[in-house]
């Protein structure tokens, strides 16, 4: 396999070996975790175009027996998973057995496998690295979640079970991209410098997998912690998939609108892919603005094509156009999707009053000028008709920029959040915020207000070309990113992200001509964002002269709702 940056590809690339080296009708047994891996990257109709003729969770025990069927079975390889297949092969349901795992299989299992096998009918066993989820082509995760896997034990520290997965996605996808890094991490982070290390041993250990010791000497690996940046995934976000993600939530691609009223049955639950969506691979970065035209043109082309004349004005026409027309319906599932998505977004947008919520959001992310930031904030809280955890988030963005500020007014204004109906429970998510990356947890100067000189350049900051005012912030990764490959500040950036082997000799990232046939992996231990994957995407396009590929991971991909979640289940000292 050639070597890719695409996550997607890669997956796929595994998938279509797996369904195409076994010929024949087949039945497809995933686990829990390998289902939503897959389906993220493979559509029913590809899986039929490859005899795959059922597909199952190795899990449901209700199976029929079908001698006739060869079975693939791609799992994890997990103590549960490999029960699961034991209890398989000691009465077997299907003719033949292709079982393949997504990652490193310890000896153990294969020996517990084969000891299982007293039918013979396992053909063939094989590690195949597709032990991450690809939620866009330049952007992966490895799926951590508080109920399955919480990530800190207490504090600033890693809880094992999460670390080990996290070293599990991370290795496989260096495997499917045939990439063996130098690994560099932010100094003030104990989880990044830990998970490298774990990394790295593993690498060492399994040299046979990765190569010998010598490095891909065009391969960085740059393992960030969210604590230097918690404004990013606090922001009301205005592009299409990042605002679905925030405003409605995405769960391994699906969309889950049952609580519409009203909704049509085929619209319940519908899926967003790049692959198999042209309308979204098009519109994605898109901001609420454009969006609204788009789709209104995308509504035309069909409309045309039904030679109906309604005249289309607003969102609510388009509703009502799509709603009269079953046949329409029929030739346009995707469209009727998009609909009701942008309808959806445009009711919340208006009922929870986020362009007022979001204009202040962007002012305290971007901007110092606290008198003013902090009288809109006061008639934020006060107002009835905001929800209280935009009001909270309003609190916590001014909490993290003016902590050291002497003229804050941060006690009184969890009085005033807690006089205007926010539980006093979720108003401690301030002081967790504070304890969890405050000023001074974070290694970076976020908001370029801690010394004269980044004040002044805060304030010229203000001047350059901006969109919009919602569109104000870029988060910090993309501002690193940038100023790396255009060769700025280098020795603040190899300050700030040491080598974890002191005695590497790695490419310099304080190169003043730029970086030129870099790859870079970036992956935050906290989570990332759909604003940062939509950063990285544009910043691929811009240096591809530069022959500059990036790739994004993390833990998990956050909205404002699951990274405060995730840390109000922990204790920070």
């Amino acid at each position: 396999m050639a070597t890719t940056m695409d996550a997607v590809k890669a997956i796929q690339y595994y998938i279509n070996r797996v369904l195409s080296d076994t010929s024949g009708m087949k039945v497809l047994l995933l686990d829990k975790e390998t289902t939503p891996m897959i389906s993220l990257v493979a559509t029913q109709s590809y899986l039929l175009s490859k005899e795959t003729f059922l597909v199952d969770k190795i899990e449901n025990g209700q199976r029929d027996t079908m001698r006739h069927l060869k079975c693939i079975c791609f799992v994890r390889p997990t103590e549960a998973s490999i029960r699961e297949l034991v209890d398989e092969l000691r009465s077997p349901k299907y003719g033949d057995y292709y079982i393949y795992v997504s990652n490193i299989l310890k000896k153990s299992m294969i020996e517990l496998l084969a000891e299982n096998d007293e039918n013979e009918v396992v053909r063939e066993v094989q590690e195949f690295y597709a032990d991450y989820y690809a939620a866009t082509p330049c952007l992966f995760h490895v799926g951590l979640t508080p109920a399955v896997h919480p990530l800190f034990a207490e504090g600033h520290s890693w809880n094992p079970g999460a670390l080990s997965r996290t070293v599990q996605g991370l290795s496989s996808m260096l495997l499917s991209m045939k990439k063996r890094p130098n690994i560099r991490y932010e100094r003030n982070s104990a989880m990044a410098q830990k998970l490298g290390q774990e990394l790295q041993y593993l690498m060492d250990h399994e040299s046979n997998l990765f190569g010998s010791n010598s490095r891909d000497s065009q391969t960085q690996l740059f393992i960030l912690d969210r604590k230097n940046d918690p404004v990013t995934p606090l922001l009301t976000q205005w592009t299409y998939h990042a605002m679905i993600h925030e405003l409605i939530g995405i769960s391994n691609g699906r969309i889950d609108l049952s609580y519409v009223p009203g909704i049509r049955p085929e619209v319940k639950e519908v899926m967003l892919s790049q692959d198999q969506d042209t309308f979204f691979k098009q519109s994605q970065y898109l901001n609420f603005g454009d969006l609204g035209v788009s789709v209104r043109e995308y509504v035309d082309t069909y409309q045309s094509k039904t030679e109906s004349h309604h005249q289309i004005q607003s969102i609510s026409d388009m509703k009502r156009f799509v709603e009269a027309y079953p046949e329409f319906r029929k030739l346009s599932g995707n469209v009727t999707k998009h609909v009701t998505l942008i309808g959806e977004l445009s009711r919340i947008v208006a009922s929870r009053q986020l362009l007022s919520v979001s204009e202040l959001e962007q002012s305290l992310a971007c901007n110092e000028q606290h008198n003013s930031d902090l009288k809109t904030l006061r008639t934020i809280i006060s107002n009835p008709k905001i929800a209280p955890e935009n009001k909270l988030r309003c609190v916590i963005i001014y909490a993290l920029r003016y902590e050291r500020s002497q003229s804050n007014t941060i006690a009184e204004l969890k009085q005033l959040l807690i006089t205007n109906g926010v539980d006093a429970d979720q108003v401690s998510a301030i002081d967790v915020i504070i304890r969890y990356s405050g000023a001074s947890e974070r290694q970076t100067d976020l908001f370029q207000n801690e010394n004269l000189f980044s004040r002044g350049k805060n304030i010229f900051k203000g001047l350059q070309g901006i969109e919009n005012v919602y569109t104000q912030h870029n988060p910090a990764l993309a501002d690193m990113l940038e100023q790396m490959v255009r060769g700025r500040q280098g020795l603040h950036w190899q300050e700030r992200l040491p080598n974890l082997d002191p005695k590497a000799r790695p490419p310099l990232i304080g190169n003043e001509n730029g970086l030129f046939n870099q790859d870079i992996i970036v992956f935050v231990v906290g989570g990332v964002t759909l604003e940062e994957e939509m950063a990285v995407a544009k910043l691929n396009a811009k240096f591809t002269t530069q022959n500059i590929r990036i790739l994004l991971g993390g833990t998990s991909v956050h909205n404002s709702t699951s990274f405060l979640s995730e840390l109000s289940t922990t204790f920070f000292p």
